[in-house]
Parts: structure tokens; C-alpha cells; sequence
């Protein structure tokens, strides 16, 4: 449990303004996901956030949901929290196997033990004895790695890194396959199709209640009532790893059109369900704490 926590002495703010800004889902997909996420919330959740939140963030959520990754710098360890890699083909997200820091070896650090232990953190809010965790940090960290763990190559390959040691043509422009699906996807859909990254929000919000409207119950649900399921959704990433991400995207080709057309809405699709199991998350933590203070 101590290698989640942040030193209590590391001011947020400072954090923010002073490290060097780093990509996972590209800032743009973490925002995506935290205004999705933000504007599903209950009452009692949107108050909550409200008041956790830095005041620098004038009670915007997507404003700080790359927080963590400028952690990296600080606190090496917490890298593998943003990770939850498999063997090659598996095709399927295992604890056992699978949590595990690839670089030291150490069992349960992963994006799926990460997500269970800043819920876990975060329903302390509201208690009378003060939590001796820093719930604001709680807060940023389960919004990170939701979007983290919806992103299908944080759950790649082992052996590859999750497509980082996989180099790849994005058109002409030569990047690693985990930085085109971090970032560049989603900014040729925008370039393509939008004038900004809020059209593009506003698209996958209008498919969150159209075309996936039979689905979102599904999507927000775990299993036992468990206020968090983020084995579920690695799994899932695990799955679209083998069928969507590696496929025809091997060393040195030149990803195009027909990769493209293909996998954006697997992206938009991943976007929207992280930030609705996000929100979906934070409603059942604050609302199960306004209940017992009621």
C-alpha cells in the first residue's frame, strides 16, 4: 500500500506547474475522458470533486487528468501504475499473471491494483476521522488510470513494451504504435473531422446517448455491486490489443487510411467508456458517503 502514496510533502500545484508535460492517451484523450466523466456526475460526486479539486483547476477535472504522468520524473515506481501488460496473444487480462511491475518484478502494481486502491482511498471522503490519505491526489490518480487502462496498448504486450518498441509510418511521420494510439488517432480525427477536441467530445457524447444507449447500463455495472471493476476493462483493452492495435501494424509499416478508418471508433468507443465507468465510479463513492453522513 505504500508505494501508492505520495509524499504528503509534494505540493499539487507545484507539480503541475513546474514538471515537464508527458503523454498517455495524449492530454487530449485523458480530457476527453474526465469531461465525459464530469458532466455524468451525481450531485453529491460533482460536490465532492468540486471540493477535492486544486482551486487552480476552477472545478474542471479534465484540466488535471494528466496530472499523474508528470509523476513519472518524481517517482519512477509509480510508471508500472499505468500499465498492465500481457503476453503476447493472450488476449486477456489475468491478476495473477499480469499485475506486476515489468521492470522490477514486484506483484500488484499495475493500472488494475492502482484504480482499486485510489477507490479504495477516496471512500474516506467525508468520514469524521481525517483520512490519512491526501484525497485530492486520490482523486487525480483514479481519473488518470481509468482513462489509462481504457487505452488498449496500456494493456499490450509484454515483450514489446505495449507497442513502444513497435516503430511504426503514421502516414509520413515515423512514431511508436503506442504513440499513435495515445495521440495520433485522435488527432487526425480532430484534423479530419472537427474544428476542435470539443466537437469531438460532443460527438462521443451524442453516441454515448444514441447509438450506445442499450450499452451504458452494461458499462457502468460491475460485478457483486463492486464500486470499481477495472479487471473488467483491461481485459477488454487485451482483447483490442490482438484484435484492433497489432493487426497489420508490424515493425517498419506504414500505418495509413486503412488503419485509420478502422480504428477510430474503437478509440472513440474506449474514450467514452472510461470516462462514463469514471463517472459512474465517483457516483457510487460519493454517493454512498452522502449516504451514510445522511
Amino acid at each position: 500500500m505504500g508505494c501508492y502514496r505520495v509524499v504528503q510533502l509534494v505540493a499539487i500545484v507545484s507539480l503541475v506547474v513546474l514538471l515537464p508535460k508527458t503523454h498517455a492517451w495524449g492530454e487530449e484523450g485523458h480530457a476527453i475522458v474526465c469531461k465525459i466523466a464530469q458532466a455524468r456526475l451525481s450531485t453529491a460526486a460533482a460536490a465532492a470533486v468540486k471540493k477535492l479539486l486544486p482551486k487552480s483547476a476552477n472545478n474542471d477535472l479534465a484540466s488535471k487528468c494528466s496530472w499523474a504522468d508528470s509523476l513519472r520524473v518524481v517517482f519512477p515506481w509509480s510508471s508500472a501504475l499505468h500499465f498492465a501488460n500481457t503476453p503476447d496473444n493472450a488476449c486477456n487480462y489475468k491478476n495473477t499473471r499480469d499485475c506486476v511491475d515489468q521492470k522490477s518484478g514486484i506483484k500488484g502494481r499495475c493500472v488494475v491494483s492502482a484504480i482499486s486502491n485510489y477507490t479504495n482511498q477516496l471512500l474516506e471522503y467525508g468520514s469524521e476521522t481525517k483520512s490519512k490519505y491526501n484525497l485530492t491526489q486520490s482523486l487525480l490518480f483514479i481519473s488518470h488510470f481509468m482513462g489509462d487502462v481504457h487505452q488498449p496498448l496500456h494493456c499490450g504486450y509484454a515483450s514489446d513494451r505495449g507497442g513502444n518498441d513497435i516503430n511504426v509510418h503514421w502516414y509520413r511521420r515515423k512514431h511508436n504504435l503506442h504513440h499513435v494510439w495515445d495521440v495520433s488517432i485522435i488527432e487526425t480525427e480532430v484534423e479530419r473531422f472537427y474544428d476542435d477536441i470539443d466537437d469531438l467530445v460532443n460527438a462521443i457524447q451524442k453516441n454515448i446517448t444514441r447509438a450506445w444507449a442499450d450499452e451504458v447500463e452494461e458499462w457502468e455495472n460491475c460485478r457483486n455491486d463492486a464500486i470499481s471493476c477495472p479487471a473488467i476493462y483491461a481485459s477488454e483493452s487485451a482483447e483490442d490489443v490482438c484484435a484492433w492495435a497489432y493487426e497489420g501494424a508490424s515493425e517498419g509499416s506504414v500505418l495509413d487510411d486503412e488503419y485509420f478508418l478502422s480504428r477510430y471508433p474503437i478509440v472513440n468507443l474506449r474514450l467514452a467508456q472510461g470516462g462514463v465507468r469514471l463517472a459512474a465510479t465517483l457516483n457510487r463513492i460519493f454517493d454512498s458517503q452522502s449516504s451514510m453522513s445522511m
